[in-house]
């Protein structure tokens, strides 16, 4: 482990002040669905695949394949509900 890399077991005193991130790339290794408070559901049969859903969500949670979207990555979702928002065709709501 080099000086710029942080143990998982490092106690919170002794990380470096404002969480500097020293590797770059690594937001998929984490999880951050897990601070979400509410939760999209995606009703396929209103789904319109529009595609207003995707460009909003902060988290990037919003699968795209194909040109098609898909449901959401709950692992990287944080539930703030923009896309349900945005949502013309009431095809995600907020639970």
């Amino acid at each position: 482990m080099t000086e710029n890399e942080i143990n998982p077991k490092t106690p919170y005193q002794d990380l470096t002040i404002g969480g500097n991130i020293y590797t770059a790339g690594n937001a998929k290794e984490f999880k951050t669905g897990d601070w979400r408070s509410t939760t999209p559901v995606y009703i396929s049969e209103k789904c319109k695949q529009c595609g207003l859903c995707w460009p909003v969500c902060p988290d990037d949670a919003i699968p795209v394949k194909d040109g098609k979207r898909l449901d959401f990555n709950y692992d990287a979702c944080k539930g703030c509900g923009v896309c349900a928002k945005v949502c013309p065709f009431k095809a995600i709501e907020m639970k």
